[in-house]
Order: C-alpha cells, then structure tokens, then sequence
C-alpha cells in the first residue's frame, strides 16, 4: 500500500525521545556529526488503543506492528497498552499531540476533535464496505486530508485500516429508517456520529461505551449500533434480540504518530515502522472478517441474537446521502466527494 508522507521537520533541529540519545564528543577527530533523526540508542514507542487484547484491533493490528517491528532488529521496540489504559480517546489524541503519548490507534471522529474535516471518514455510508476504505487510503485522494492532518497537528498517520461495517440492534428488527422512530438509540457522542444519526433518521441518545451494557439492561436506551467485533466483546447480545444488517458505517482505525517521536527515529526505523503497520492494515480485515463470520454463525445457532439480513440498505443510504450532502460544510463535502468517488 502506498503512502505519501508529508514529515514537518524543523531543519537543523534535534529531536528528543525519552530512550533517544545522541552523543559526539567534540575533541573525537572521529566523530561523526549526527544526521537529523538519527539515533544512537534503541528507541521505546508507546502504542496505545482502546481495544481488548482479544478483539482483532489488538491481535492482528497492534500486536503484529509490534511483533513486525521487533522482528526488524532496528533498534526500535513498540509497547502495547490496550483497554484505554492511558486513557479514552479524546484524552489520547490530545497526548499524542503533545507528545506525552507516541502512538494511537483512533476512529476518525475522536481525530476529528483536533482536525474536523477527517471526522468526515466517519460519514454514514461514505464508504461501501472495509475494502473501499482501503482503497481510498491507498489512492491519492487521501493525500491531501492526510496532508492537512498533519500540518495542522503535526501528527503523521502511519496508516488505516476498517474494523468491520456498523450494525444496528435493538430488541425488535431494523429494516428501514422508519423502524427507528421511537427508538432511544445509543451513538457515540461527536458530532460526526451525531450529524449520522440524524441521517440515518435516528432519535440519538448519547451513552460512553463503557455504560452501554448496563444502559441496554436497564432500558435507558433501547439500541445501538457498533461493528460485531465490538457487540461481542460487549456482551450486547445478552441485552439485545436483533442485530440488523444496515452496514451503515466503515469503522475507522488510523494508526497515528505524534511529529516529534517519527521525526526521532533514524530513515531505517522509519521504515521498518511503516513496514510493520502495512502488514497490519493487510492482515486486519482478514480477521475481522473471521471473527464477524464465525460470531454470526454462533448468534445463529443458538439464538443468542436474530440476524435481520434483509435491511433496506438503499433506503438508508439514499436518505443520509441527501442528508449529508445538504449540511455538511464545503470543506467536509469535499472530502466527501473524494471518498465517493473511490468507490467502484
């Protein structure tokens, strides 16, 4: 996959990392000066994310960037804290930043608080399924958001990857948009998830994620909706009786970095860096894709969640399609329109 990296170095300055140190001695003849990114010592990355050690982000995302890149012997090492160790999303994207986090793995819309125009890689229906993402990250079209992102922020996106199609459930069946009125349906609370649902023609209720389970319990909302990755390593379907098949959204990963801590690393670690994360972008939806197959088989056979496989897709995507068309800014329509137009 290509990538099209616009790095803001500062020319002539010396970019610290906590395990980097770069030493010449002045009365060494044979001293070398040292080259901008440079290293002298093995470099420690923090990679944090939100996700269990179980689910496919984790397993064949996180962990295959850092086995990948042990496995390159550069000098470089990349430890994991899953589960929101070092806080939710919005909390992490501001450390990356600043520098206090070194890696992410991030929905668009949490990226979005800091650039609004990549929320839009959020957008209901933007992109058909996992692989128009893909190809829409490999394809110039991404450059100039990507482009954007980082000289706003200064944070480089390694790359992207989707961890399944957004589906709704309830305890009655979602079919079309009309199903959802009178529903309480539970979205994440930013603006881009919150312009979907008002889209998709949705009453939403905004829940973190953490309190959905007992929100679903207790009736304080009455749907949701999440990639199947994500209702089964919620347990929604202990509170849920349908999951209806709208594929609604692309739900985004971007592995990011934060300016200062790529700029520290020297060209090879870079690119064994970028290797790594390209075999996980390859290797992610693969496994998404197992897991969502083998968990719908299982909600089948035991009737754990009845599958509604017969939702009015087009409805849905005709009425948010109008919808975002018609209020989204010109800056977020443009990006938009380059999504749309990467779709076979």
């Amino acid at each position: 996959m290509r990538w099209n990296p616009k790095v803001a170095l500062v020319a002539g300055a010396v970019i610290t990392l906590t395990a980097l140190t770069a030493c010449s001695g002045d009365d060494d003849p044979a001293a070398e000066p040292s080259e901008p990114g440079a290293t002298a010592e093995e470099v420690t990355l923090q990679l944090a994310h939100s996700y269990a050690e179980t689910q496919p982000q984790h397993r064949c995302g996180a962990q295959v960037i850092a086995d990948e890149v042990a496995a390159a012997d550069v000098g470089l090492t990349v430890e994991i804290f899953p589960g929101s160790q070092l806080g939710g999303d919005a909390d992490r994207i501001a450390s990356v930043v600043s520098g206090d986090i070194d890696m992410d793995i991030q929905g668009a819309s949490a990226l979005g608080a800091v650039y609004t125009p990549i929320s839009v890689l959020d957008a209901t229906y933007a992109f058909d399924d996992s692989d128009h993402l893909a190809r829409f990250f490999s394809d110039e079209a991404s450059d100039e958001l990507l482009g954007g992102f980082e000289e706003e922020t200064g944070v480089h996106t390694l790359g992207a990857w989707s961890a399944g199609m957004r589906q709704f459930t309830a305890n009655k069946p979602i079919r079309s948009p009309q199903d959802l009125e009178g529903l309480r349906m539970r979205f994440p609370a930013s603006p881009q998830f919150l312009m979907n649902a008002e889209a998709l023609g949705a009453a939403a209720t905004e829940v973190a994620y953490e309190e959905l389970f007992l929100a679903l319990q207790q009736g304080t909302v009455d749907g949701q909706e999440n990639p199947i990755v994500n209702i089964d390593a919620s347990n929604l379907e202990e509170v849920q009786d349908f999951i209806s098949m709208s594929s609604h959204q692309a739900n985004s990963n971007l592995v990011i970095i934060g300016g200062d801590a790529w700029g520290g690393l020297s060209a090879e670690q870079q690119e064994a860096l970028q290797a790594a994360v390209d075999t996980a972008m390859e290797q992610v939806p693969g496994c998404v894709d197992e897991d969502e197959q083998a968990k719908l088989a299982e909600w089948q056979e035991t009737g754990a969640m009845e599958v509604v496989d017969d939702v009015d897709v087009d409805a849905f995507r005709t009425q948010a399609d109008a919808y975002l068309r018609e209020n989204f800014t010109p800056e977020q329509l443009t990006v938009y329109e380059a999504i749309r137009a990467t779709s076979e």
